[in-house]
């Protein structure tokens, strides 16, 4: 089970979010992105509401029940 706020950042996690229809949350620094679940990842990109985001550039939040 993840938290509300949890960052996500390893593969199995992103697994568990794609699996599991649980959303995230994307920030940019401090700044929110995007809200949606994981259609796609990879070691590089996360593809959440048919947008790319780079894995490096970006923070991915655990955002369950929203």
């Amino acid at each position: 089970m993840y938290h509300n706020g949890q960052l996500i950042v390893h593969d199995l996690q992103f697994q568990d979010h794609h699996d599991h229809h649980v959303p995230v949350q994307i920030y940019c620094g401090k700044e929110h992105s995007d809200i949606g679940f994981v259609e796609h990842y990879s070691h590089v990109f996360v593809k959440v509401n048919n947008v790319f985001y780079n894995r490096r550039q970006f923070t991915f939040v655990s955002r369950p029940g929203y």
